[in-house]
């Protein structure tokens, strides 16, 4: 059989289907829908009981949990979050992992993705290896599009090691809407790349701190898939181009 039949057979059995609702999310969409039936059956207030169902439905898709499929390699950095790039700059990494010993303060590129309220908002690892650290910072809710953000909004900070060595610190920032960083690993925990790690309620944003030596394969105002897009090349410092048509 050839490679393209191969491929064709594979492809072939792929099928759209409808998002999972996290468990995180369906005592939301629970009480949003009680709320919808209160005023639709006991208020009888119609005009409201719509503006609820309307809400009931945009609560479900938020806590959204759609399948992934991660691309394979070891030199890969997949993106932690869905949503836009609005920045991509050189910078120090988080001090409260250079104060803690894990990283070193020389500057590295930090990618930053910004979750709209009608994104996912399950994050993901963009490597495989072992959670290390993961630091959470009490703090304000700023505009999460704003650089100053990284420093003084709600945050949590995650790094995970690779089976090489390679050490990618991601953070998790709440902002104007976001409440509650919710975690699902802890240090010492083992992650395959694109395993989910946690979520923010509701809209924020993802930084992601690539290694010496690599460069974003990504653009400003490009959109990633957690889990899926390919942020970096470990080691890969060639620059792209692009074009907002």
């Amino acid at each position: 059989m050839s490679s393209l039949e191969k491929n064709e057979l594979v492809t072939s059995s792929v099928r759209w289907r409808m998002p999972s609702i996290h468990p995180e999310g369906r005592k939301f969409s629970v009480i949003a829908l009680a709320i919808t039936v209160g005023l639709w059956f006991g208020l009888h207030w119609s005009v409201l009981g719509w503006i609820m169902a309307g809400v009931t439905v945009w609560t479900a898709a938020f806590f959204r949990d759609p399948v992934r499929t991660t691309p394979s390699g070891q030199d890969l950095i997949i993106a932690p979050a869905d949503g836009l790039v609005t920045a991509i700059a050189t910078v120090p990494p988080p001090k409260e992992l250079v104060e803690a010993g894990d990283m070193p303060p020389d500057p590295l590129i930090r990618v930053s993705i910004f979750m709209s309220v009608f994104d996912v908002h399950i994050n993901r690892t963009p490597i495989a290896g072992t959670i290390r650290r993961v630091v959470y910072i009490a703090g304000k809710f700023l505009n999460a599009d704003l650089d100053k953000a990284s420093e003084d909004n709600e945050r949590q900070h995650i790094l995970v090691e690779g089976a090489d060595g390679t050490k990618i610190a991601f953070t998790q920032i709440a902002g104007l809407v976001a409440r509650r960083i919710v975690p699902w690993v802890k240090a010492g925990d083992t992650v395959v790349a694109g395993q989910r790690v946690g979520l923010i309620r509701f809209g924020s944003r993802v930084d992601v701190y690539l290694p010496s030596g690599t460069s974003s394969q990504v653009l400003l105002g490009q959109r990633t898939i957690a889990g899926e897009t390919i942020v970096a090349r470990i080691g890969v410092s060639e620059l792209i181009e692009g074009v907002a048509q």
